[in-house]
């Protein structure tokens, strides 16, 4: 078991690696890039790139267990046919109106050089927020028998808990590792880490990439 909050996960204390998945959501260059998307926002990216060694650590004794290893990238198609009219109004809004934001031809919609991306790993595409919508990602899951998932990424209050919250209702058993999930706004991560717990575990539980660690490795003996 992993030692969580506000129970050990998971509840019934059967961890099993083969059936467990790491999410690792949208770690690239346009959210963690001082010249990328989210800079250009208005936000610090500091706080997101600063995640990536904890969760680098993760990704390594998850992959060590026999967890499956899943990234998610958010962006458009080139051509603009998968963008709503709402979209393109919010994107003219914040001036990103003929750039290469976020479109999937960009540089900054690859994943961070850094981060560690095996061959082995599932990278799922996405436009929306959750990584279910739109994507083949429960289909995947459910191909490779995952019943628990772990979540890491940016950013914790959007992407991050958008695609917990239907990770929940598709009766997976979800944990959040606090300290590899960031936000552009402290107060955000900490309230989207908050709301994870209230109801006795609403939305899963919440580890840190220690326990997380600790946990995978005593699972794989």
């Amino acid at each position: 078991m992993i030692e969580a909050q506000p129970f050990d996960f998971p509840y019934d204390g059967k961890l099993v690696p083969a059936q467990t998945a790491l999410m690792v959501i949208d770690l690239q260059i346009d959210f963690c890039s001082p010249n990328g998307y989210f800079a250009s926002m208005g936000y610090d990216p500091a706080p997101l790139a600063a995640i990536v060694p904890a969760v680098n650590r993760v990704i390594a004794a998850a992959r060590q267990a026999g967890c499956l290893i899943i990234h998610t990238r958010q962006g458009y198609r080139a051509d603009l046919a998968d963008m709503t009219p709402y979209e393109k109004w919010r994107r003219k809004r914040s001036g990103l109106e003929n750039t290469q934001v976020l479109l999937r031809s960009s540089p900054g919609f690859q994943l961070l050089p850094e981060l560690d991306v095996a061959e082995t790993d599932v990278i799922v595409d996405k436009t929306c927020n959750s990584s279910f919508t739109y994507t083949d990602l429960e289909h995947v899951l459910r191909s490779q028998g995952i019943t628990h998932m772990l979540f890491t990424g940016c950013t914790t209050d959007v992407c991050v808990h958008t695609t917990l919250r239907e990770a929940c209702d598709r009766n997976f058993q979800c944990l959040t590792i606090s300290d590899c999930c960031a936000s552009g706004e402290q107060w955000a991560h900490e309230a989207a880490i908050n709301m994870i717990s209230i109801e006795n575990g609403i939305f899963g539980t919440v580890s840190t990439s220690d326990a997380v660690i600790a946990g995978l490795a005593r699972a794989a003996r």
